[in-house]
């Protein structure tokens, strides 16, 4: 009887491990300033440019598009925040803080032109494809 039983925990088990990464990254979220996206394009070929001068607030929602581009945030979302060094490509934390808003003009502070921004989602049913933002 143990030899059927190891099998069949072992299936129930890889059941349930693959149903829980089903549900990993499958609701989409942006990056925006002031509660409009910084993406230029929401698509694969979108890139995310902010001015080294920019002010606001920064927030990670789920958005709902709707004609003429106009964005509709859903409900701020839990976030962690890296500067990514333009010339070494150096990723480093910008904080311990996890933020559900902080201003622009503190992250970008911590930023010279060409560096990057990197937003980072706590939760794991979040997808962020335009993670990174370039200082221009």
């Amino acid at each position: 009887m143990n030899k059927f039983k190891m099998p069949f925990l072992g299936l129930v088990l890889l059941f349930c491990l693959e149903s829980k990464a089903q549900n990993d990254f499958n609701n989409c979220t942006a990056v925006l300033l002031n509660a409009n996206l910084i993406v230029d394009e929401y698509s694969p070929s979108g890139t995310c440019r902010i001015s080294a001068d920019a002010v606001g607030k920064i927030t990670v929602e789920p958005v709902t598009l709707e004609e003429g581009g106009k964005t509709l945030p859903q409900g701020k979302r839990r976030f962690k925040v890296a500067i990514r060094d333009g010339n070494t490509k150096t990723l480093m934390s910008f904080s311990d803080k996890t933020y559900t808003e902080i201003a622009i003009q503190d992250l970008l502070k911590a930023c010279k032109k060409g560096d990057y921004i990197v937003f980072m989602t706590l939760d794991r049913d979040l997808a962020l494809p335009h993670n990174e933002v370039l200082v221009e």
